[in-house]
């Protein structure tokens, strides 16, 4: 069995309409998913399957639109795969609050870089399934747009960290 991430995309954690982090846990142990664990109310989710990826995200989809009756993306990393994101941060000494990975479900496109706008003091790389951003002067009053990452999911390094060490435990 092996163990994954799953990270929810534009999840209302306050107001109405929010999605309750035991709730997610609950929904995650419906569809077979085993140990899950949430991390801070953000939609992060850690758990056990012998599903694959694919099969993971296309059934937390198809419960999570049943819930919430509108599609919430998910984007599904391996143990392993979140490890190697933490170690290919392309910014490891730069502040881990300031520093992202936003999560793509295919490689960025080979013109990824060529579409940003509003760029200021930011520093954009590419990685496998991923794109890295520092933040300079944080994310506050950045006007960086990346329309290639408009289907995908931002988490900061703090917070791949813990979900990778949480992936890593048994």
């Amino acid at each position: 069995m092996g163990a994954f991430v799953a990270l929810l995309r534009a999840v209302n954690v306050g107001g109405t309409g929010k999605l309750p982090m035991s709730e997610l846990k609950a929904m995650c142990e419906e569809i077979g998913l085993k140990a899950a664990r949430t991390y801070i109310a953000s939609g992060n989710v850690v758990f056990e399957s012998r599903k694959s990826e694919d099969a993971i995200k296309t059934a937390l989809e198809k419960r999570l639109q049943a819930y919430a009756g509108a599609p919430v993306g998910v984007l599904v990393r391996s143990a392993s795969e979140m490890a190697e994101v933490l170690a290919s941060n392309p910014f490891p000494n730069a502040a881990p609050n300031r520093t992202v990975a936003i999560f793509l479900d295919k490689p960025p496109p080979a013109d990824a870089l060529a579409g940003i706008r509003g760029r200021k003091n930011e520093e954009v790389r590419l990685g496998r399934r991923e794109i890295y951003v520092h933040y300079g002067d944080g994310m506050g009053t950045s006007k960086l747009v990346i329309p290639a990452a408009k289907a995908g999911t931002a988490r900061n390094m703090n917070t791949i960290a813990t979900l990778a060490k949480m992936a890593a435990e048994p």
